[in-house]
């Protein structure tokens, strides 16, 4: 995992009671050292990550019960309810409770990968899971944030492209009356309503231009053969 990752983790005050201080202390020193603050609040999960941007959510199950199945998938399906992002962690040391999960996980009639069940051999092993999970979809997120701005961007600098077109096939009109009047006014078509007053007040074009813009919208035989290079 890249250094300096960072984030935010909500630990659940009861899971933490639960579990033995050496774990919360192995919890809480792999956090600082992957630049993760720590906090301690009452949640329905036991965890939640908020890694650039995303929110995920984990039920983290540390002592395999196969006794008390029914409780633990009541108490997921709730959660899942709750939150779009979740993984369930499942500490199995042994081959006979990874079988025991397997058989409960085919009853419990979740759908594969609805949420994501992911079983672990040991405590430390899981919760190091359960980070890299949580850093994986914060920089997925980071992703598609960084590729929709510069799409975002892509499709202003075309609209600004097609506006200085159509501005600047105005007789008379350039770049800077075209930028003055998009600052002043926006849109062509609000432009194309404005009054030549309005334009004259809000712009520094001259008279001239100002009424040639307005002539320009209201004479068909100008706005239907635009001078577009």
């Amino acid at each position: 995992m890249e250094s300096g990752s960072g984030g935010i983790c909500m630990i659940s005050s009861k899971w933490k009671q639960e579990q033995h201080s050496s774990f919360i202390s192995f919890i809480s020193s792999f956090l600082s050292a992957n630049s993760f603050r720590l906090n301690a609040v009452p949640i329905a999960p036991d965890f939640i990550f908020n890694c650039g941007g995303m929110s995920v959510a984990f039920i983290y199950v540390t002592s395999w019960d196969s006794n008390n199945t029914s409780q633990m998938y009541n108490r997921i399906h709730k959660v899942k309810e709750q939150f779009a992002h979740l993984y369930v962690v499942v500490t199995l040391p042994t081959r006979e409770q990874n079988d025991s999960f397997v058989q409960s996980y085919i009853k419990s009639g979740f759908d594969i990968g609805r949420p994501a069940f992911v079983p672990v051999l040991d405590l430390e092993m899981g919760f190091e899971k359960i980070v890299k999970i949580a850093h994986a979809r914060g920089v997925c997120k980071q992703h598609d944030i960084i590729t929709r701005m510069k799409e975002e961007r892509k499709q202003s600098v075309q609209r600004m492209d097609v506006f200085l077109k159509v501005i600047t096939s105005i007789p008379g009109i350039d770049n800077h009356d075209a930028n003055s009047l998009n600052q002043a006014i926006g849109s062509i078509e609000a432009i194309a309503k404005a009054p030549k007053e309005y334009i004259l007040e809000n712009t520094d074009l001259s008279a001239d231009k100002a009424e040639t813009i307005w002539r320009f919208f209201r004479d068909p035989k100008l706005y239907l053969s635009p001078k577009i290079k």
